[in-house]
């Protein structure tokens, strides 16, 4: 039994998932179905939101001047809350308890704190406003929701199918679930388990700290620096459906594209951008398409940023002429030298982990360029990499760093170690060292590697500011540009969102039926059976683009394909249908021509006789 198993019976057996008689619209999302006139949340969701709203609480604890507020009205269990402040040493019970009887209790935070009347001591409001609010009985709080809103304090809430959406919209962290005492007893546990470990971590790396001396201390405090934080994608809290605000995190996006790498190992004159990849689009397309999209739905302005060579600058310019007249702000701009260099791609360590387009924007907000997209509002950056045509604009992963104020973000997805895939898909977080990732699949090996760095970055512009003020940025030597930011993290993404465009190998799975393009984002068929993409080696004979073309008549349907390797003088015919483990391999001097219609399952074909 799998770990996220125990914990789904875990849920199920406090009863959290049977709510009330009736849903509103807004968490219908979070319902699994009616049942005796009972509605029954969906308990895969409601630990998607526990996990969430624990890691950010986990994250908060690390600064040791933090503070949480516990509030709770309901007698039932205000015993159990009682213990876990005690535990965590954050507010005494006392004044958790009376702060809500008072009400106000943030409002009236610079009013003077104490009075006596009769030798009874009462309490307005705590020494200093909390940095997060848990609201355990959300129905009974009504005041509450705004009194945080107006002092810009995130809540982590209890939150059953009845809320309204007002109080709903301004809870930070919902957790949907039954406030059953169970319910509530067990995620008090977790919050304790939560904050006592994230406090034994501190006081490990202080005591190592500690003991090393003034010659070692450097490669310790690294070797701590070293550690990223990976967060499953499943964990994010799903998108507001308030379109207002994802408009406003949409409006603070920029999306910086490099599209200076050529396509000559294929036989392409041309920028890699510019070849085409599904329906008649380019890479270059898809991402145009995207930003089309989220403008045209949420009313928001994400410019677009192409950085070319010299190359590659005057095709580029031709290409987006057919966007002369669209609405999206494009702008295209010429490199300098650094540009032209070929990308470096490093296998973990402690060399240059970091992409070299990742460095390369980094030197661009060097100029002027930071100082203009700052005043105009813009916050974060999305550096998408050149080479990777499933990129995708993401506002969940963007809401997610805003909320947390987090400056520096990779995607990255996990190797073919699946007992890796099963860890993250049931952890809450894990913490990995820089080696444990490498930037190169196609070196990829699985008991060296645990993540493949995509190269696609989320980067927070105030932080590159700060770096740029504070001359912290020494470009010159090979420093990882996670270890320039305060906070880092690493986000696992599927593996079918990472579609890197390197050889005709790769260009036959885009362009097949395995995907289709729908407002510029490319989506795995739901047929497929298994998430991950079969594993594709076109010999020498396909390897420019001109010679692909001509040895497909049409490209094969490869839904049910798991690996394919074709070696030798092989010319595919139309409607050829691609199953489990094939491989074409024939002798040099021997044409093979496969048949219209053909269905190859499970076969190796040596000559014309095993069709």
């Amino acid at each position: 039994m799998t770990i996220h198993s125990v914990v789904i019976q875990k849920l199920l057996s406090t009863n959290s998932h049977i709510s009330k008689q009736m849903v509103t619209h807004h968490m219908k999302q979070f319902a699994y179905g009616i049942r005796n006139k009972q509605v029954i949340l969906d308990s895969d969701k409601t630990l998607i939101c526990l996990r969430n709203a624990l890691n950010f609480i986990s994250c908060l604890s690390r600064d040791p001047s933090s503070s949480f507020l516990f509030i709770n009205t309901n007698p039932l269990y205000q015993c159990i809350i009682d213990e876990m402040t005690v535990k965590v040493s954050t507010f005494n019970p006392e004044r958790a308890s009376s702060l809500w009887k008072l009400r106000g209790f943030m409002t009236n935070s610079f009013s003077p704190k104490k009075f006596r009347s009769r030798n009874k001591k009462f309490v307005f409001a705590p020494t200093r406003l909390p940095d997060c609010v848990v609201v355990f009985d959300t129905e009974r709080k009504s005041s509450i929701f705004r009194e945080a809103e107006k002092m810009g304090i995130p809540i982590v809430g209890l939150v059953d199918s009845t809320m309204p959406w007002e109080y709903y919209k301004k809870v930070t962290y919902p957790i949907p679930a039954n406030d059953s005492a169970e319910f509530v007893y067990l995620v008090c546990n977790m919050i304790t388990k939560c904050l006592m470990l994230e406090k034994k971590r501190k006081d490990t790396v202080r005591e190592e700290v500690k003991q090393i001396d003034e010659g070692t201390s450097e490669s310790k405090v690294d070797s701590v620096n070293d550690e990223v934080l990976v967060i499953p994608y499943g964990n994010l809290a799903p998108l507001s459906e308030d379109i207002a605000e994802t408009k406003q995190i949409l409006d603070k996006l920029v999306v910086v594209r490099f599209s200076g790498a050529l396509g000559e190992n294929m036989g392409f004159g041309g920028s890699k951008s510019l070849i085409e990849v599904k329906n008649g689009s380019t890479s270059l397309d898809l991402i145009v398409k995207q930003i089309q999209s989220l403008n045209s739905k949420y009313g928001c302005n994400v410019p677009l940023l192409l950085m070319n060579s010299s190359k590659t600058h005057d095709d580029v310019l031709k290409a987006l002429e057919k966007y002369s007249s669209s609405e999206i702000d494009i702008h295209s701009f010429r490199q300098g030298e650094q540009t032209k260099e070929k990308l470096s791609l490093s296998e973990g360590g402690d060399g240059d982990w970091s992409s070299d387009h990742g460095t390369q924007f980094l030197s661009l907000m060097n100029s002027g360029t930071l100082d203009v997209l700052l005043s105009q509002g813009k916050e974060y950056a999305l550096v998408v990499n050149p080479d990777d045509v499933g990129a995708t604009v993401d506002p969940t992963i963007l809401s997610h760093l805003a909320q947390n104020s987090i400056e520096h973000c990779m995607e990255v997805t996990p190797t073919t170690s699946t007992s890796l895939m099963n860890f993250m898909a049931s952890s809450l977080q894990g913490k990995f060292k820089l080696e444990d990732f490498t930037s190169d699949p196609t070196k990829l090996s699985t008991k060296k590697f645990k993540f493949i760095d995509t190269r696609n970055l989320w980067i927070d512009l105030k932080a590159i500011k700060r770096l740029v003020d504070n001359k912290a940025m020494d470009l010159s030597k090979p420093t990882p540009t996670s270890k320039l930011f305060e906070k880092t993290i690493g986000i696992t993404i599927p593996q079918s969102r990472f579609l890197p465009l390197n050889s005709t190998s790769d260009l036959l799975l885009l362009q097949s039926d395995l995907y289709t393009s729908t407002q510029g984002v490319l989506k795995q068929d739901d047929a497929r059976a298994i998430p991950t993409n079969p594993v594709i080696h076109l010999g020498p004979e396909f390897e420019k683009i001109s010679d692909f073309r001509s040895r497909f008549k049409t490209i094969p349907s490869i839904i049910g394909l798991n690996s394919l390797e074709v070696i030798g003088d092989v010319w595919f015919g139309a409607d050829i249908t691609l199953k489990g483990k094939v491989r074409i391999a024939v002798d040099p001097g021997v044409v093979l021509k496969i048949p219209d219609g053909i269905v190859l399952e499970d076969e190796e074909i040596n000559g014309p006789k095993d069709i």
